[in-house]
């Protein structure tokens, strides 16, 4: 048996140094006093960088040995422990890929944290836009062909940087993606936030990491029993640098990393190790058997459950099953207040509500009962609903589909002075901030893109249907700033 399987877990190191007698002249400056305050939370494990407990960056010791035990199991180069979230990853990745004022090829549906990074690193950007999902409006994934185009187009392009799978669950196809990447020689970072589960079972799509990405950001805590905060960034192939990429990390990754976080990734890791393989398939079946159940429904659609099935959404490459994306549309019910009535009447809180959609995050710790609840609770709603009002009307856009003209960089646009306009005389002007909804966090608009009419009435619809949308002014509905034409006039003539 090799040590991987026999050393002590971080978890029981931290209880063994909570039990000995060392008195803790270090931080955190609560001491470890439980008496003082309580066992609530885990002062008595929460400790810094003491002899025996490594360093997370300049790792030597059994931080070390976890980070290699976790890049061994996912036969990655390197893997990287994160407690700053995917955020932290996303930024060091980008920025350990490209020069500053490079070109940086990104799918238009990433996270806001991406578009940060060209903000930050005075990137040019080209913009991948998804396919679209005609049957529920939502985005599909980045196809092929889009990658080879533009990358024929723009040949300087330093990286790739894709969404798989979406905030939905649709993915898109990262084997064929990368063989076309590493034919131009350009590296592929996939942000597989909501992916984390992929690595540990058949019964979903295959992993970035073992898709030739270069690159890949997990979110241990969004779809795996890990604390809030706890992600992964896992290396391959020969186009990055380890040690610049683990430089980029103590950049942007907290100098004082939670020891707690820490115990939680390597807590869940053995957990899904020695007992994946059962909680996989039990988690299968509970997935089956809502999907079963939703065979009843007469208004409501769940994606890719039910009666519907990836065969019906020929944009998607492939689907997690693990996401439960339940259309409204045409019943006379918002996003909103199907999310309000689950709760209100069946004590249940979905992840996100947004336009016509409301969307329920599932994981191997969902019980039987709570995925028996959902069901019962979507059947009893939809016994209440008439399609027929609203059978036929078209679906009114609350998602990107068109790329906005982009008139000037990001970081342009953030650096220039600025006016505030009312929105209903912002047509044809430039944003100078970003707008979004929140959840995913995909910009709807981003500083220096064209604001159209349709941006304006996608706005509308959005608000209609009772879906927060922000700004970084926070002057939404009202106003949105804007680029000063003297200061657009100026970028415009570089």
């Amino acid at each position: 048996m090799d040590k991987h399987t026999t050393q002590p877990s971080l978890l029981d190191r931290l209880k063994a140094h909570t039990a000995s007698d060392s008195i803790p002249m270090h931080m955190p400056g609560h001491k470890r006093n439980t008496a003082l305050l309580g066992t609530d939370l885990p002062y008595n494990i929460d400790i810094t960088e003491i002899d025996g407990f490594d360093n997370l960056h300049g790792a030597s010791g059994i931080l070390n040995e976890y980070m290699e035990e976790i890049a061994d199991f996912y036969g990655t180069k390197r893997s990287f422990y994160l407690v700053n979230g995917s955020t932290c990853g996303i930024l060091a990745g980008i920025r350990a890929t490209t020069r500053r004022g490079g070109k940086i090829a990104v799918a238009r549906n990433c996270h806001k944290s991406v578009y940060h990074a060209i903000e930050l690193f005075g990137l040019e950007a080209v913009y991948l836009m998804p396919e679209m999902d005609e049957t529920f409006g939502i985005h599909g994934g980045i196809s092929t062909a889009s990658i080879a185009d533009t990358l024929k187009k723009n040949p300087d392009t330093q990286l790739v940087v894709l969404t798989s799978p979406t905030y939905e669950g649709v993915v898109s196809d990262i084997a064929a993606i990368s063989e076309i990447c590493h034919g131009h020689g350009i590296p592929l970072m996939v942000d597989e936030a909501h992916g984390s589960h992929f690595n540990y079972s058949e019964y979903f799509p295959a992993s970035a990491t073992a898709l030739g990405a270069d690159i890949v950001i997990q979110s241990l805590h969004k779809t795996l029993p890990s604390l809030t905060m706890t992600s992964f960034a896992h290396l391959n192939g020969d186009l990055i640098s380890p040690e610049e990429l683990a430089r980029q990390l103590a950049i942007f990754e907290s100098s004082s990393p939670s020891y707690v976080l820490m115990a939680s990734i390597d807590r869940c890791f053995r957990l899904l190790r020695d007992e994946g393989e059962q909680l996989f398939e039990n988690y299968n079946q509970r997935l089956s058997d809502f999907s079963e159940k939703m065979k009843q429904l007469e208004h409501l659609k769940v994606l890719c459950h039910g009666n519907d099935s990836p065969a019906a959404h020929p944009t998607f490459f492939a689907f997690d099953q693990g996401k439960i994306l339940i259309s409204a549309q045409g019943t006379g019910l918002t996003g909103q207040e199907l999310s309000e009535t689950l709760r209100s009447d069946h004590h249940i809180e979905m992840e996100m509500a947004y336009g016509d959609h409301a969307l329920a995050m599932t994981s191997v710790c969902d019980t039987d009962a709570a995925m028996a609840a959902l069901a019962d609770a979507l059947l009893a709603i939809d016994s209440t609903l008439s399609s027929a009002a609203g059978e036929h009307a078209p679906y009114a856009a609350t998602t990107l589909f068109s790329l906005p003209e982009k008139q000037c960089e990001i970081w342009q646009a953030l650096e220039s002075e600025k006016a505030v306009c009312p929105l209903e005389r912002a047509a044809g002007q430039t944003a100078a901030e970003y707008i979004w909804a929140y959840p995913p966090g995909i910009p709807l608009l981003v500083p220096g893109e064209r604001i159209s009419a349709g941006f304006i009435r996608q706005i509308h619809a959005l608000l209609e249907k009772g879906t927060r949308v922000y700004s970084d002014a926070d002057g939404l509905p009202e106003n949105i700033r804007i680029m000063h034409q003297k200061s657009l006039a100026q970028q415009l003539t570089f």
